[in-house]
Order: C-alpha cells, then structure tokens, then sequence
C-alpha cells in the first residue's frame, strides 16, 4: 500500500507538472529523493508515467491529431505538412537525447543539478517575458497553428533540446522558445503541447525497451497506478494551464522556480 501510495504521488507530480513550465523531471527527481524512490527502475518508471500525461494531452487535442492522418488544403496545419512539422521539432533533442543520454542519467538526474537547472530556466523566462517579440500580442508574428512554418517548427525544436538537463522544463523550452521566434503565447502554449507527443512517446517507447528486464509481473499495479493519475492529473492541469495562459504571463512559474531552486540546493548540500 506504501509503494502504491508513492506512485499515486508521483502520478499526481507528473500530471500537474509536465505541460507547466515548471519541469516534470526536476519535480519528480526531487520527490523520488524524498520518497526514497532512486535508482534505474524509478528512472524508467518516470519517463513511463509520462504516457499518462501524453494520452491526456491526445485526448485534448483529439481532432488536430486526427487531423494529422488525412491531407486537409483549408487547414495548411495537417496531413504531411503537419507531421513533417512535429517531426522537425522532434529531430534536435531525439539525436541530441540519444548521443548523451548516458552522460545525462549519470550526472544530471540529481537534485543538485536539478536546482541549477530551476533557477537558469527561471532568468529565462524572465528575460523571454520582457524581450520578446511576441511577449505583446500585437508584436508577434505567428498567431495559430496553421500559420507555423517548418522554419519555425525546427528552431522551437533547437529550443527543446534546452530540456535535456533535467529541471530547465521542456515547456519552458518550447514555450518560450516559440514566443522568442514571434508566436503568439497562445500559440506557444498550444504547439508546446501537441510537439510532447511525439517526441515524449519516443523516448518513454525507448527507455522501456532498454530496460524492461529490470522489472517484473508485480511492478504492474505500481506503474498502472502512476499512469492513471498522471493522466487525470494531466487533464485538470492542461485545462487549467489552457484558461489561464490567454489572460497571464508566465512569471509567477518563474518566482515559483527561483523560490524552489535554492531550497532544493540547500536541503541536498
């Protein structure tokens, strides 16, 4: 009941977190060190938990991802042109994320660079806030899905591969890339969310993969109780997120991290 009990928790983190731009792998990381949940299978079962929050976001966004499967010329967002968009944004971090991610999970899956990682994306959003282009609504240059470039898809790409330290925050990443290269914040949010997809199921499909002999028939019900939460925490919090981020800018995430950052670093050190 403990162990179901950790993953109920952890669930919840990762639901809650992983489309905020408060970084889903730094919270979890930080929990799992409270939980005293560490180690290789409590690394593969966050990555896996983060299919719950995925199949959240599909649901959401149901008719664009069904969109993808046919070639619509009134809706330029869909099709080939739309897949080889998502593709563009996954390409940077997937090649990047495979040739390091070794180095990665020995030497940054820690608290300490985790608060590093809090406080750095935090300035970033701050200074994104007040220096792009698109911070105002009348500046910015993209303003829906259908109007994203293969340029732009690729450079919100470059971006996310930001995310790879553990704590920086792919929606951070995306987010705040995308509003650097003129979109809407909006727009922003929206195509940080959809671009999770694919590059999230690959890496989750590819780290179970790698490592299912770690695991057995009895870690069933601790996965399966991580992944339902994720998803239903992942439903409440991207609703939420969607309301709010026409009417808010992104600084109180950035307060939040750089509160955080220094308690993390002082309670490890």
């Amino acid at each position: 009941m403990t162990e179901l009990f950790s993953a109920g928790i952890l669930g919840i983190i990762e639901g809650l977190t992983e489309f905020l731009p408060v970084s889903s792998s730094g919270h979890l990381i930080i929990s799992g060190h409270l939980l005293d949940y560490t180690g290789p299978k409590a690394t593969v079962f966050e990555v896996f938990i983060q299919l719950g929050a995925i199949l959240a976001v599909v649901m959401l966004y149901l008719n664009r991802f069904l969109g993808l499967l046919k070639n619509t010329p009134e809706v330029p967002f869909s099709g080939i042109r739309g897949l080889w968009m998502l593709f563009l944004t996954s390409l940077p971090a997937s090649i990047i994320g495979l040739l390091l991610s070794g180095y990665i999970k020995t030497y940054l899956f820690n608290p300490i660079t985790v608060s590093f990682a809090l406080a750095v994306g935090a300035v970033f959003i701050l200074c994104v806030e007040k220096y792009a282009p698109a911070h105002d609504i009348e500046q910015a240059t993209f303003h829906s899905l259908d109007e994203m470039t293969p340029k732009l898809a690729f450079g919100i790409g470059c971006f996310q591969c930001l995310a790879l330290w553990p704590g920086f925050s792919r929606s951070a990443a995306t987010i705040m890339g995308g509003m650097l290269l003129g979109t809407r914040r909006t727009l922003a949010a929206e195509y940080s969310f959809l671009a999770a997809v694919p590059i999230m199921f690959a890496a989750t499909g590819y780290d179970v993969l790698k490592n299912y002999q770690l695991f057995t028939t009895a870690d069933i019900p601790f996965f399966a109780v991580g992944f339902i939460v994720s998803f239903v925490s992942a439903l409440v919090a991207v609703k939420a997120f969607i309301t709010l981020v026409g009417k808010m800018t992104f600084k109180p995430f950035a307060w939040y991290r750089l509160i955080i950052a220094p308690l993390v670093y002082l309670f490890w050190t």
